[in-house]
């Protein structure tokens, strides 16, 4: 094993341990305290970004719930290292924001194409004038609503009511926010940033609630629930199904054995195929970086710590880590078409992102392969002829990736449910999307 790869597991362990961690968050709250500071949220947003019209909304209700002193700063996009697909990036967050602020209670108007540039630029003066008054958390809101609905006399009116800088002042406001993210360690708008951890939107906003909440923030004693509630439980979440009369919905997974969103959602989503009257595909794509795309060290320790944090959530097993890029993935995939004429492909996945993600198995090792195939359920004698050989896997997988840049998509996981005809195709990314699947798939099953 190459020297790197052998000791990958035990810092990775160190980086995810929760030990390691609360030692941090004492540090943390321990020179809080010394200093006399207050709980200080630092929030960094971007106007035409659609996930901080959405995090903007929340604002109000965070300062009302929690003895916090929030810092808000104007950002411009991340730099082309975090964002290799921008275009992509930028269409599908116009259409996921969209999709999923009915579900929060927030609101976001279906907008197909970016805001005007003109518009936008008269947004950055008018909050970059507010960041530092009172009247910011209605300026941030009622310039996004503007924006967004493409309004531009009302954004008008929100310039002479609350007043505006110059444009070289709103630039300089947005560069100084620029290097305020780059200091703390991230790439990203619509984040919240809270003694040293970071919290990406309302998606990530419960796990900044729970913090506050344990170091007694709260302002109330009464238990007041998330600010947002993300889906998991929201009205399609336990209504019942007769799975037997319904015709069966085909769910696409678009998959990256080296990705940890990939490993933590695959077991959820054989549990929905469970409870559903769905069939599930998996297609495997190579890890972006061999197909060439970049990721910056600060995106990868983000998606290292935050993936930690949400397989804790969801129960799955995850931070004794063994990078399973390269050699080791295209093992297992030149082993995929094999476990699949088995039926049992998924297993497959599963076994080898578990055995990597979780254990620190060395998945590119004969015997780290081994183990993978067994506890797949699958004869290491019958693999063996399939490994490392030319079977059409390559194919395959080039295929896949074509299909989801077709989709408008780059990154993994990814989710289509095939339309019937009547229907078209349902879309979306992440793993912390599938709820929002599931409600379209209970949507359709009606």
């Amino acid at each position: 094993m190459p020297l790197p790869r052998k000791f990958t597991p035990y810092l990775a362990s160190v980086l995810t341990s929760p030990r390691v961690w609360g030692w941090r968050r004492a540090a943390f709250e321990f020179r809080r305290k010394l200093s006399a500071r207050p709980h200080q949220v630092h929030y960094f947003h971007q106007v035409d970004d659609p996930y901080s019209h959405l995090a903007a909304q929340t604002l109000r209700r965070l300062c009302e719930l929690y003895d916090v002193s929030l810092v808000p700063h104007l950002v411009g996009p991340p730099a082309d290292s975090a964002a290799p697909e921008r275009e992509r990036l930028e269409a599908f967050a116009r259409k996921d924001a969209a999709d999923v602020a009915p579900h929060l209670g927030l609101a976001m108007p279906r907008q197909r194409a970016r805001p005007d540039a003109q518009l936008i630029a008269l947004a950055k003066q008018i909050v970059a004038a507010a960041l530092e008054g009172e009247a910011f958390l209605d300026v941030i809101v009622a310039v996004g609503v503007a924006l967004w609905s493409s309004d531009g006399s009302a954004m008008q009116e929100l310039a002479s009511k609350f007043g505006t800088i110059d444009p070289d002042a709103a630039v300089s406001a947005l560069k100084q926010g620029d290097r305020e993210r780059e200091k703390r360690g991230h790439y990203f708008s619509a984040m919240f940033y809270y003694a040293g951890e970071w919290y990406w939107g309302v998606d990530r906003l419960g796990y900044l609630e729970q913090r506050l909440t344990q170091l007694g923030a709260c302002r109330s004693e009464v238990d007041a629930g998330p600010i947002v509630n993300r889906g998991e439980h929201g009205e399609h979440g336990e209504r019942a199904v007769d799975t037997e009369s319904c015709q069966r919905i085909t769910l696409e997974v678009f998959f990256s054995a080296r990705s940890p969103y990939s490993y933590i959602v695959l077991e959820p989503v054989m549990d929905l195929a469970r409870r559903l009257p769905i069939d599930v595909v998996v297609r495997p794509v190579l890890p972006m970086v061999m197909r060439g795309l970049a990721v910056p060290r600060s995106k990868k320790f983000y998606i290292l710590t935050d993936a930690k944090r949400e397989a804790d959530r969801l129960g799955v097993p995850f931070g004794h880590v063994c990078d399973p890029l390269g050699r080791p993935v295209e093992r297992l995939y030149s082993l995929v078409p094999f476990a699949r004429s088995r039926g049992r492909d998924k297993e497959l996945l599963l076994a080898f992102t578990r055995a990597a993600w979780a254990e620190g198995v060395d998945t590119g090792s004969d015997a780290g392969i081994k183990t993978v195939v067994e506890r797949a359920g699958l004869h290491f004698d019958e693999a063996r002829a399939h490994l490392d050989q030319d079977n059409g896997w390559r194919s395959e997988v080039e295929t896949n990736r074509a299909d989801l840049l077709d989709l408008g998509l780059w990154g993994v996981p990814c989710f289509r449910i095939r339309g019937d005809g009547e229907e078209s195709d349902f879309v979306s990314w992440g793993q912390d999307r599938l709820w929002l699947v599931e409600a379209a798939i209970r949507e359709r099953l009606q």
